[in-house]
């Protein structure tokens, strides 16, 4: 029988330190299914390499001259077909991160991420899925909004009035951190369901993933379903 190996992940690697561009190539070049496809220096350079080589994940750092990760990651993630991002920081609560976030980033990762973190990581993007838990969001808001938060809260519910009842529901469900399959069994419903519903959320609000939308009800500062 044919031993079916799992697709490989592309990843362009973007950071400005050289030390740290070497050391994140070696620890994805020990799993298997990842590959460095191209490095960056810069985050005019990770365009240009994103362009040729169509990784499926950016690793992105925030800090770096001329183009910043930021502006990079902003306009990756406007592009057809564009990849996921995680972005790269020395610091856990950082407005360039938020900001990376509510541009379309999957999520962050501390520059002294363990080896066997790092390779989840990008697994995790490549699938779509969110780079940091429920409490690293919470806390990254209230940490880097403060007594401001609420300036945005109206603008936020008016966002989030555009949902269907059920929708706004799920919104709030992934607001809390849950998962398609901890939704789902909340509310008796299917995974497929759900997974439509949240189509739906994110094509409604025009936002390109479960992050965004966690954001969002964050700025909404709206409860969780109990």
């Amino acid at each position: 029988m044919a031993v079916v190996s799992e697709p490989t992940v592309d990843v362009l690697v973007a950071d400005d330190d050289a030390v740290v561009r070497f050391g994140l190539t070696m620890m994805l070049r020990g799993a298997p299914d990842l590959r460095v496809v191209a490095e960056a220096g810069d985050g005019a350079e990770a365009l240009v390499l994103a362009e040729r080589h169509a990784p499926d994940v950016v690793l992105m750092d925030i800090r770096m001259p001329g183009m910043d990760g930021l502006t990079a990651t902003e306009t990756l993630r406007r592009r057809p077909q564009a990849p996921q991002v995680v972005v790269l920081t020395t610091f856990d609560a950082d407005e360039h991160v938020l900001r990376a976030l509510r541009a379309g980033a999957a999520g962050f990762l501390l520059k002294d991420t363990p080896p066997e973190e790092l390779v989840l990581a990008v697994r995790h993007a490549a699938q779509g899925r969110p780079v940091l838990s429920p409490e690293v969001t919470r806390r990254l808001i209230d940490r880097v909004t403060g007594p401001g938060k609420e300036t945005g809260r109206e603008a936020a519910r008016r966002r989030l009035g555009l949902l269907a009842a059920r929708e706004h529901t799920i919104a709030l469900e992934l607001g809390a951190g849950r998962s398609n399959a901890e939704i789902a069994a909340r509310h008796h419903l299917s995974v497929a369901t759900i997974k439509t519903h949240v189509s739906a959320i994110l094509t409604k609000l025009d936002l390109n993933n479960r992050v965004q939308v966690a954001l969002l009800v964050h700025d909404a500062d709206l409860d969780p379903p109990g």
